[in-house]
């Protein structure tokens, strides 16, 4: 079942939201109260509960599940919250107030692409290993299969729009989504941001020191994930509350270090402090052997790569840090998308 599942007798909540989702491109499935609600309750992929019906709905106690909101027409009850909360709803919404982010969640519907992006954090081990120019190698080979896109999070960093060549195109940044408020939807955004060759970037414009609020942060990294097959982030080396939450986020965080005794020192530092299993390295330069780099940082090295040839020009003519596969960045790129791919494997 591929629609989206109305459940209400409201007859006016009812024509908004078969409004709405004729904007959406999305025909649903309407269901007059709770008990005929539960047919298509848990195979439909959205599930939009009138507030008149959702206590009766609550009362049968369907199973609990992701994607149920509660919407109302012309003013919330006192009591919507509660109910919602004994429904398992994710959330309440009035109408019409709310229509622009309903219909933001009807569009995603149509979108075939993965409910959960791989989502892969990257940081520098010390200063000067690479980190930036890794993440954008990692985007610009990730996107050959799937779309992608990168998060800039580090607000010194040089702007990844301008490592990948990209900081002319049009889009979104960081600059304009910290002052909203709403919902994102995942095409949306995905349509929003600069984008090349299936790759977008999410930084900040030149020039200006960049901030990131929570809200936007979350709300970002939810409508990257649904919305593309992987998600690269640009992570600093110092952390804050917001920082480890969004590390938490990643199903692996590589930390990119040069293989000296120095370097690696720095390295094992950053690896302590990140989710107990999930950072591994990706060394840049010749030094030390995988045996001596494992006595000083407690992570597994998943890739090496020397240093490029070119690369500063690459970036300077607006190419992107990966101009050919058989690069050492790109090499190293496709040895840390096999990481996902096995993960994907074990899933499955």
């Amino acid at each position: 079942m591929n629609a989206p599942l109305i459940i209400t007798r409201d007859d006016d909540l009812l024509d908004e939201l078969l409004r709405l989702g004729a904007a959406a491109g999305v025909t649903p499935v309407v269901a007059p109260d709770g008990l005929g609600g539960l047919a298509g309750w848990s195979a439909a992929p959205l599930v939009l509960v009138g507030v008149d019906v959702a206590r009766e709905l609550a009362d049968l106690r369907p199973v609990r599940r992701d994607g149920v909101h509660v919407v109302s027409w012309g003013g919330l009850p006192s009591e919507a919250m509660a109910t919602a909360l004994a429904l398992g709803a994710e959330n309440v919404a009035d109408l019409p107030q709310s229509g622009e982010w309903v219909v933001e969640q009807l569009t995603d519907l149509g979108d075939e692409r993965p409910r959960r992006a791989w989502c892969v954090g990257v940081t520098g081990g010390s200063g000067g290993a690479g980190a930036t120019t890794f993440a954008a190698a990692l985007g610009q080979v990730a996107a050959v299969d799937g779309p992608t896109v990168v998060l800039d999070a580090d607000p010194l960093g040089p702007g990844l729009d301008r490592v990948l060549g990209m900081e002319e195109r049009a889009g979104v940044r960081w600059d304009e989504l910290c002052q909203t408020t709403g919902r994102l939807g995942a095409a949306s955004f995905r349509e929003s941001v600069p984008r090349r060759d299936g790759l977008g970037v999410l930084t900040w414009y030149a020039g200006r020191r960049g901030t990131l609020q929570p809200f936007a942060v979350r709300e970002v990294l939810s409508a990257a994930c649904r919305g593309h097959e992987t998600v690269v982030i640009d992570l600093p080396r110092s952390r804050d509350p917001l920082l480890d939450e969004v590390v938490a986020r990643c199903d692996l965080m590589l930390v990119v270090a040069r293989p000296t005794v120095l370097g690696l020192a720095a390295a094992g530092r950053v690896v302590t402090g990140l989710p107990e299993g999930r950072a591994v390295l990706v060394l840049r330069g010749s030094g030390l052997d995988d045996v001596d780099v494992a006595r000083v940082v407690p992570a597994p090295v998943v890739a090496r790569m020397g240093d490029q040839r070119g690369l500063a020009e690459s970036v300077d003519l607006g190419l992107g840090p990966v101009r050919t596969r058989r690069s050492p960045l790109a090499r190293a790129a496709r040895q840390v998308m096999a990481q996902g791919e096995g993960a994907s494997a074990a899933v499955a």
